[in-house]
């Protein structure tokens, strides 16, 4: 997969002024690359996770996927390619509390039935990559917060996407904890090949990227 940013900017208007975000933002990546983006709050950093990830629409400029500009995909044609070439784990990760952990990492292989082809076999692959194998059954609240974050790692890649976008992944977990999700992202990463970029406060986490980011009054500089 070939990801590229062309003079990205993002602004909001609201009834006092214009609020820009993120200034000509561009850069570029392939499979198998890594990307930690840092900055403080208000920066612009989700926003920017936001746009690549097809959830937000650029106030100008372009992104491109496989020389595939996304934005001008019928909004169908966009959910789909969003379900499976694109995969988000978030801080919180937003798991169904109704369903155990197998349905919670299959959810996103319902959205587009016929073009899914994962299924309950590399669902359980997944769940052994990411230590959860005995965990199957169980619901949610039966987990710790480290726990679910890694049911929320599975459920991000069962369809095998070519690029992962991460929102403060350890954001809400203990020192510990966050480590150990922060190496489970890494060394998944390397065995998928994927794209990832990570957004995050933790000096410690973005460490572990080949690649980082400062975005600042939303402009962005590489480290």
């Amino acid at each position: 997969m070939d990801l590229k940013l062309f003079e990205v900017s993002k602004h909001f208007d609201t009834r006092q002024a214009r609020v820009e975000v993120l200034r000509g933002i561009s850069f570029e990546m392939t499979s198998g690359h890594s990307l930690a983006v840092t900055g403080p709050s208000g920066s612009g950093k989700s926003t920017l996770l936001h746009l690549i990830g097809t959830l937000d629409v650029p106030s100008a400029g372009k992104i491109e996927i496989d020389g595939q500009e996304l934005f001008r995909l019928p909004e169908p044609e966009l959910a789909e390619f969003r379900n499976q070439s694109i995969g988000f784990v978030f801080q919180d990760p937003h798991l169904l509390p109704q369903y155990n952990v197998m349905e919670n990492v299959l959810l996103p292989t319902m959205a587009f039935p016929r073009k899914a082809c994962a299924g309950r076999d590399e669902a359980i692959g997944l769940l052994e990559k990411v230590g959860l194998a005995h965990r199957l059954d169980h619901q949610p609240a039966e987990l710790s917060g480290g726990e679910r974050q890694r049911v929320a790692i599975a459920r991000a890649l069962i369809n095998g996407p070519g690029l992962l976008l991460c929102d403060e992944p350890t954001g809400n977990l203990d020192v510990e904890t966050a480590g150990s999700v922060a190496e489970l992202l890494v060394d998944l990463h390397k065995e998928e090949d994927h794209i990832l970029i990570v957004v995050t406060h933790s000096l410690e986490l973005a460490a572990r990227f080949e690649r980082r980011f400062e975005l600042r009054e939303g402009s962005c500089s590489e480290l």
